[in-house]
């Protein structure tokens, strides 16, 4: 497949906001007026891109049905007015599979896709799990990489063989290590694959060291302002 990084790297970087699914807790459903404004607020200020449906959108507690729905709600409410990258990650191969074909020809400009959580699959796992994903779609796929919630632990080592596969074009990083920043540059020789902080708290000195952004759950209350 083609290698899409050149063309998605302007919304990969900078402030990307790992929205919430705002719910209403009486009627047991998505509060879309909710959703909507929230949506609204990251255009006001400047956000880069929304990610749908992430794991701090409930990927890990809404059915597929649900999933999709916010998803294409999203893409409703955005309007194009801002891109939409869907998470598409499941603890099994196939259901990721299906899930992020299920997102081909919605409008979504990129997918996540978390480790398996739980599992706890060996490197080669890891490699095979997303490689059998990238094979099945055109989408560009981030890998997610957070290891104190899934109880695994994608190593740079990996990421790198992953790299070469043309429709893998991205890392969230999440372990909190910065050491890797460097260790990643150095094994990967794309130089158009996107480093992005998935963790708040050590994001700046993630992008100081060459990570070009951050997808952030602080966002949903502390977005980028323009100007």
């Amino acid at each position: 497949m083609v290698n899409n990084s050149i063309k998605y790297r302007n919304f990969l970087r900078g402030s990307l906001a790992a929205i919430v699914t705002p719910m209403d807790i009486i009627k047991g459903q998505i509060d879309k007026p909710s959703l909507k404004k929230l949506i609204d607020y990251h255009v006001k200020n400047g956000t880069t891109a929304i990610v749908s449906v992430g794991t701090t959108g409930e990927s890990a507690t809404l059915d597929q049905s649900e999933h999709l729905d916010v998803v294409l709600r999203t893409l409703e409410y955005a309007d194009e007015r801002i891109p939409i990258i869907a998470g598409s990650g499941a603890n099994t191969t196939k259901q990721a599979i299906a899930l992020t074909k299920s997102l081909e020809k919605t409008g979504v400009v990129a997918c996540l896709s978390v480790t398996p959580y739980y599992n706890k699959p060996s490197q080669e796992g890891l490699y095979q799990h997303f490689k059998a994903i990238a094979e099945q779609t055109d989408l560009p796929q981030i890998l997610y990489n957070v290891p104190s919630r899934t109880g695994c632990d994608l190593l740079p080592e990996t990421v790198a063989r992953l790299a070469k596969l043309g429709n893998i074009v991205a890392l969230k990083e999440a372990s909190g290590d910065l050491s890797r920043v460097n260790r990643l540059r150095r094994l990967i020789n794309d130089k158009n694959f996107i480093l992005l902080s998935g963790d708040n708290a050590t994001a700046l000195e993630f992008m100081q060291l060459g990570g070009q952004g951050v997808i952030s759950v602080t966002a949903n209350i502390a977005a980028q302002i323009n100007g």
